[in-house]
């Protein structure tokens, strides 16, 4: 079964242009799942049914992994048996009539206007990794980047004079983000004063790069929040979707269209975006409970 998952990823690759993070999920879930089978003696694809996948998942039910996380995987164990039909390596989908876990849903954490000033205080200094720092937390916090999309940003796909950034989404998909003036300042100040140091000869696409002059990863700038967030005093466990929560519910609270928000995004689906309006709606009610005299 395993030489089928090596396939499989080949497929997810080349026919259905998924990203590298969606892989490498897909691939360790189903390398789990690939594991708990053979140690039930299910060693092709015939061998296996429904009966098989409502234990695994039960199996990692016990473990105590969340619903969010079991149904990812049945997502990638239903996509695997598909793509084995497709293939003609099995007759059945046995995970067609298995039901996903069920999902609460969790309304995004995000910060408001003075824990958002707050954080980019934090990067105030004349170092260059505090203009770097701050320039990178303006600008997801302005377009509502992807962690991914903004250390993948290249030099080529950002217009300051302009003002917009080209970014490649989920899907490969393109769109176009309106960056804000502060962003823009704050993106200029990096590239003259930090970047143009740290790679003189431009010889690296990208336009955030580490003090070594390499391109900055989704790990490094992951602590790079944590460590500003905490030299703010911002108690709440943010991460850098913690900036894309904070800059939809704000575009929404200041009157923005969901379409709009929708767009810059890049959700394929209006429903995803649709969740900031809960996010709104709480945070009225809360207002109104803390001032209203009968609240």
């Amino acid at each position: 079964m395993n030489d089928y998952l090596d396939l499989f990823i080949s497929y997810l690759t080349v026919e259905k242009g998924l990203s590298a993070n969606t892989r490498s999920a897909y691939s360790r879930d189903l390398a789990r799942y690939l594991d708990y089978l053979e140690k039930e003696g299910r060693l092709r694809p015939s061998d296996v049914g429904s009966t098989d996948i409502s234990a695994f998942l039960g199996t990692l039910q016990k473990q105590k992994i969340g619903p969010r996380s079991r149904a990812r995987c049945l997502s990638a164990i239903r996509m695997f048996h598909k793509f084995l039909m497709i293939e003609n390596y099995a007759d059945v989908n046995p995970a067609t009539i298995i039901e996903a876990p069920r999902t609460l849903h969790k309304l995004p954490q995000f910060l408001d206007s003075r824990e958002i000033d707050a954080l980019f205080a934090a990067c105030s200094g004349e170092r260059g990794e505090d203009l770097r720092d701050r320039a990178m937390l303006e600008l997801l916090y302005a377009t509502g980047l992807r962690v991914s999309e903004l250390v993948q940003l290249k030099l080529r796909e950002v217009n300051l004079d302009s003002g917009y950034l080209m970014t490649v989404g989920k899907g490969n998909k393109e769109r176009i983000v309106p960056i804000g003036e502060s962003a823009r300042v704050q993106v200029s100040d990096y590239l003259d004063r930090f970047r143009q140091s740290a790679d003189p000869l431009r010889q690296n696409p990208y336009l955030f790069l580490s003090r070594l002059g390499t391109a900055m990863s989704r790990q490094a700038f992951w602590n790079i929040i944590k460590k500003r967030a905490q030299m703010a005093a911002i108690r709440k466990n943010i991460s850098p979707h913690t900036l894309r929560h904070s800059f939809a519910t704000h575009l929404l609270e200041n009157g923005a269209d969901l379409r709009s928000v929708q767009i810059m995004l890049g959700h394929a689906d209006l429903a995803t975006t649709q969740i900031y309006t809960h996010v709104t709606r709480e945070r009225l009610k809360r207002l109104h409970q803390q001032i209203h005299p009968r609240g």
